[in-house]
């Protein structure tokens, strides 16, 4: 006899099987939801980028994210705000895609045949693999402009745009110019996607098992939650990747030993409290918008891939 218990369970299976995301649809909505956080979180990942760069001995860095915002605005226009964001956009695009097309592919493969989770354990090490192949593919090239970008316009200003950075730091330091602060940012990428992904997926399992309701709120507050875990576990790297990536650029021990002369051992969670009104909001945004793109987008991939089909069929 069937109890309610084991209908549950079995329902729960079927609707986690039937719910699967498609490889393509991952890619897809992955790259809308990292473009749209980008650009709209810009302006604090400046301010952050800002604070963790080289300065002034003696010369106190606000914590504020908002004061410093206001503070370049003043001075330099809404347009300095906005510096190198198109490369973060295009990278984040390319990132979040390719993070959440090999996070999908993983945990579906290796969830458990009963539940159709993962362990809290399996849900990192998905992260962790999205995030070394995405910032092999995407994400230190873009970092890298990016941070040169707003490196280069406080002092130099030798940098036109992202595309005149790209061209002079290969004509200066060639394709390994574009890779300088490869480790930091693996290292960083690799735990925070851990972090980030895994969190939000443990959450999501957590509410699903439940019968928790998975709307905009939901998903905006564990994208919130796992924000605020990703950026107190992994801001050491972050600060190392942004050294490693100022406009000349330095090697990953060099950039390690900066920090320790400039802020000691403290120095590597500089810009923390930047990177959390970012984090927070970042990634409220980037999961609501990737759970609404997939609604949007599977539609519409199953509806094409229907009509293809029905062609070849006749």
């Amino acid at each position: 006899m069937c109890t309610d218990s084991t209908f549950s369970r079995v329902y729960f299976i079927s609707k986690y099987k039937d719910s699967k995301t498609p490889p393509i649809v991952s890619l897809a909505a992955g790259g809308v939801a990292g473009g749209i956080e980008a650009f709209t979180s810009y302006p604090l990942e400046f301010a952050k980028t800002r604070v963790q760069l080289r300065s002034q001995k003696g010369i106190l860095t606000p914590k504020n994210p908002f004061l410093v915002v206001t503070q370049v605005y003043q001075k330099e226009g809404v347009r300095a705000l906005y510096k190198g964001c198109a490369a973060l956009v295009v990278g984040s695009v390319g990132k979040d895609g390719v993070r959440f097309l090999f996070f999908d592919t993983i945990k579906h493969a290796f969830a458990d045949s009963q539940t159709g989770t993962l362990s809290p354990l399996r849900n990192l090490a998905a992260g962790m693999t999205a995030g070394v192949v995405a910032s092999i593919t995407a994400i230190t090239p873009t970092e890298r402009i990016k941070t040169a970008l707003i490196d280069d316009a406080r002092n130099e200003r030798r940098f036109r745009s992202g595309i005149h950075a790209t061209k002079i730091i290969w004509q200066e330091h060639g394709i390994l110019g574009l890779y300088r602060g490869f480790a930091g940012t693996t290292l960083k990428q690799a735990s925070a996607t851990a972090f980030r992904m895994g969190t939000y997926n443990i959450l999501k399992d957590f509410e699903t098992t439940r019968n928790i309701p998975q709307n905009t709120a939901t998903n905006f507050a564990n994208g919130s939650v796992a924000g605020v875990v990703t950026t107190l576990c992994t801001q050491p790297f972050d600060v190392i990747k942004t050294r490693s990536q100022s406009s000349h650029g330095a090697r990953t021990v060099k950039a390690i030993k900066s920090v320790l002369i400039d802020y000691g051992i403290r120095g590597f969670w500089k810009g923390t409290t930047m990177r959390l009104g970012r984090t927070v909001f970042s990634g409220g945004i980037l999961f609501t918008s990737y759970e609404a793109a997939v609604k949007i987008i599977n539609p519409l991939y199953s509806g094409v891939k229907h009509t293809v089909g029905a062609k070849v069929e006749a």
